[in-house]
Formats: C-alpha cells, sequence, structure tokens
C-alpha cells in the first residue's frame, strides 16, 4: 500500500496534504495489523479468558471501530456522514461506553473506598501509648500561669 515515485507523478495532489496522506497511510497499516490480530483469535476464545466487564468493553471497541471506519468510508465516497444514521448509531455506542465505564469506575471505587474508610478511622482513633500517657494526666503541664 505504500506510494511509489511513479504514484505519486500519476496523481497529481497539493503538497499541503503530503503530511496528512503520509500519516493517513501509517494509520490505515496500524488498523490492518491490529485486524490481523484480532482474527487470528476466535473470538469464544478470547472472550473465555475476559470477565463480563471486559467483554462489553471488547464488545463495545469493536463495533465502535467498525462504524468509525464506515464513517471514513462514507466521507471518502462523498456523502457526507453526520446526515447519515451511523452518526445516531456511533453516538448510542458512546452512551453505552459511557455506562460501562461508569460501572467500572464504581467497581473499582468501592474497592479503594473501603480500604481507604479503614484507615482513615483506624488512624483517626487516639490511643494513648507509653510516651503520651503523661500528657493525659497532666494536661496543664508547660502552661504558664498568666499573672495579672
Amino acid at each position: 500500500m505504500e506510494m511509489s515515485e511513479d504514484d505519486n507523478n500519476m496523481e497529481e495532489y497539493p503538497t499541503e496534504i503530503h503530511d496528512y496522506l503520509t500519516a493517513f497511510e501509517k494509520s490505515l497499516g496500524s488498523v490492518d495489523e491490529m485486524l490481523k490480530t484480532m482474527m487470528s483469535v476466535s473470538r469464544s476464545d478470547l472472550l473465555q479468558k475476559l470477565d463480563p466487564l471486559e467483554q462489553a468493553k471488547l464488545d463495545l471497541v469493536s463495533v465502535y471501530t467498525l462504524n468509525s471506519m464506515f464513517w471514513v468510508y462514507l466521507a471518502t465516497q462523498g456523502i457526507n456522514p453526520k446526515e447519515h444514521p451511523v452518526k445516531q448509531e456511533l453516538e448510542r455506542i458512546r452512551t453505552y461506553m459511557n455506562k460501562v465505564k461508569e460501572i467500572a469506575d464504581k467497581k473499582k471505587a468501592s474497592r479503594l473506598d473501603k480500604g481507604a474508610a479503614s484507615r482513615f478511622v483506624k488512624n483517626a482513633l487516639w490511643e494513648p501509648n507509653a510516651e503520651n500517657e503523661h500528657i493525659s494526666r497532666t494536661p496543664d503541664k508547660g502552661k504558664k500561669r498568666q499573672r495579672d
């Protein structure tokens, strides 16, 4: 998929977009590699290794990627994707992605809060020890009397 020098001469395009086209070509190569990797593993084998939340994340990322690629395809065909049903589909998927993120955050927060609360309570409780026991018996020690 690499552009040769002959291809550049045959197809003229504004030089200002050359860097964009080069970056786009590299991105396509990365997508191609990722797809090959994903396709090399059976979906059922992959899902067996994931918990339900991770499975949902994988499904959402997959469907979002597919719809995003369709968005790009529409744009290359001169169709405005903002006026196509794919826009609503991407918004719907984003809504579910946000819900999954909230669930993951709550799951993570509940674990952290429990430990943090335990430490907070433990550190907040004052226990006298040998060093500071004399302070509790003689609270006025070290204070000077005021003279009138």
